[in-house]
């Protein structure tokens, strides 16, 4: 990969706000655009380089804004569209773009379109949905949806059921319809103009359903039309886009990344993050993760997608778990175990995404079943315990896997609900705030935010990261996760223990005389891996740095 075809978002780093969540401006206890506003300060020193903002379009907040109403206006909940502009304006000045999350395989039942769909069958809007009769007197098929239930919704005036994937209230856009596809289009054009970065696109691999035949996903007009939509829209502006595909493998990935544009600049791929979960079950039914099941998942998707492809590299997203409870060490080892898994993730290729307060190690919670916001928890609550679930079984695996972990409150300071709000949160804030927090880290040596900020840093110098070659090593060890990247300048070293308890490491004795270009431990002891320990080290093949830029700031090959 030659850096003059090098795409911008190939070494960016991405910064995911949830922005209920993320800072309140005017005391109503949610968060709001001019919250996000009065941030940028705190995101352009962590090195970000675009936002990619969870829906903020007009809702009823039926499933926390993934039910659209109107995807020209802002929710009064997060402010005004001049906020809107606003924020794209001033994160401009911080040098930061801002990624708009669209949802185009469902709206919300009170969109309009959807309002003139159920009033009858002869409503030019009926077809923008997907439609069925019954079938003997029942829903065409048995088919579930996401969220519990039939997907299938009975509506008198039609006389006629129509598809939902996930919340009753969200019903599946008909994509076979041109006009829908051109409605669409002519609004993400409507975005370009106001000046976004680029776009997410929820479930965007099941917008071509066939629920005749139980097919949700990479239906088969899927490719077509991604393609037919990013040229009427994408390819008209210098954007990143990423659908979320959780249905995607490395092949079809090759078309969704495409090099040569055609469709999207990356896909969100969900196969690592499926592996501690029983097979054939629910993510709720808890698995221990087979640690060598994540390094072949890694190990295919890097080589897979190499020179024909571009991976999304992330642990954390408003949809699941905070990783450091997951797969790291929430207790002792909370500020190693954060850092390795950093440091694992972000030597890969591809571009980064960090989750509001990963960057601090934010931790999972253990809240009682009242406290619980999220639509997907309470009703897996309800229907286990009908079920005949033991209730501590159910919270269980809500304390594991529940999407709140993921969305109490950006914890900035040790003041009342962590400086999010001077008002009630929406949702209590996690109680460690008091430990764990932004004020108690930017800047502050040794912090997991100072060691993110020192991992962008490395992207930015080093061309390696974007462009070197993936190899894994010790693919048979049970506690070391290590791999190389090289390209023509440079071999970099990532050796991570992956567990609590010191191991030694015979691959250390020729790189441990290389320069160490980051670790998460003070010093090191010869030849072992400390828990959760993290080295990255860089050997340079010819005298030049590199990739270093002129003037770096000191990070990088000397």
């Amino acid at each position: 990969m030659e850096q003059g075809n090098r795409k911008w978002w190939q070494s960016a780093v991405v910064y995911q706000i949830y922005p209920r969540s993320f800072q309140d401006s005017n005391g109503d206890g949610i968060g709001d655009l001019k919250g996000i506003q009065m941030r940028l300060n705190y995101l352009e020193r962590l090195g970000i380089d675009a936002i990619w903002l969870s829906p903020v379009c007009k809702s009823p907040q039926d499933d926390n804004g993934y039910d659209i109403s109107d995807y020209q206006d802002v929710d009064p909940m997060f402010g005004s569209m001049r906020d809107m502009e606003e924020l794209i304006e001033e994160a401009g000045k911080h040098n930061i773009r801002i990624i708009m999350d669209l949802v185009l395989n469902h709206t919300s039942d009170e969109h309009p379109w959807f309002l003139e769909a159920k009033s009858g069958r002869d409503n030019p809007y009926h077809d923008y949905y997907v439609w069925r009769d019954k079938k003997d007197g029942m829903p065409p098929n048995d088919m579930r949806a996401a969220f519990g239930g039939s997907a299938w919704e009975w509506v008198p005036e039609t006389e006629q059921y129509y598809f939902h994937q996930f919340s009753v209230r969200q019903p599946d856009l008909n994509w076979d319809n041109p006009k829908v596809r051109q409605e669409i289009y002519k609004m993400i054009a409507w975005w370009m103009d106001k000046g976004v970065g680029g776009f997410r696109l929820d479930v965007i691999d099941q917008i071509a359903k066939v629920p005749d035949e139980g097919i949700t996903n990479n239906g088969p007009m899927l490719h077509t039309y991604i393609r037919e939509m990013s040229r009427e829209t994408f390819q008209k502006g210098d954007l990143i886009t990423v659908g979320e595909a959780w249905g995607a493998d490395t092949e079809n990935a090759k078309l969704f990344s495409n090099p040569d544009g055609s469709e999207f600049s990356m896909v969100f791929q969900f196969e690592h993050v499926l592996l501690d979960q029983q097979k054939g079950k629910e993510k709720w039914d808890l698995a221990p993760l087979p640690f060598d099941g994540l390094k072949d998942v890694f190990d295919r998707w890097q080589t897979g997608l190499y020179g024909c492809g571009w991976n999304s590299l992330f642990w954390n997203n408003h949809d699941l778990p905070r990783i450091v409870s997951r797969w790291g060490n929430d207790g002792e080892y909370r500020v190693e175990s954060a850092k390795m898994l950093a440091t694992l993730l972000h030597g890969m290729q591809g571009t980064p995404y960090i989750y509001q307060g990963e960057e601090l190690g934010m931790t999972n919670v253990t809240f009682p079943i009242e406290d619980y916001r999220d639509i997907e928890t309470r009703n897996l609550y309800q229907e286990r315990i009908h079920a005949g679930y033991e209730k501590a079984a159910v919270m269980e695996s809500i304390y594991a896997k529940s999407r709140d972990n993921a969305r109490t409150p950006m914890q900035w300071d040790d003041s009342e609900n962590a400086g999010f709000t001077q008002g009630t949160p929406w949702i209590r804030v996690n109680p460690n705030y008091r430990d764990i927090h932004a004020a108690a880290q930017a800047g502050v040596a040794g912090s997991v935010f100072e060691y993110y900020r020192e991992l962008i840093k490395l992207r930015k110098i080093h061309s390696v990261f974007v462009e070197g070659r993936f190899q894994m090593l010790l693919k048979e060890d049970e506690n070391l996760f290590a791999y190389m990247r090289e390209n023509e300048e440079c071999q970099l070293l990532v050796i991570c223990n992956f567990f609590g308890k010191q191991v030694s490491c015979q691959l250390l004795e020729e790189w441990e005389e290389e320069l160490l270009l980051i670790g998460n431990y003070e010093g090191s002891v010869k030849g072992q891996m400390r828990p959760y320990e993290a080295r990255m080290y860089l050997r340079q093949k010819q005298e030049e740095p590199c990739g270093a830029e002129p003037g770096s700031d000191g990070v990088g090959c000397i």
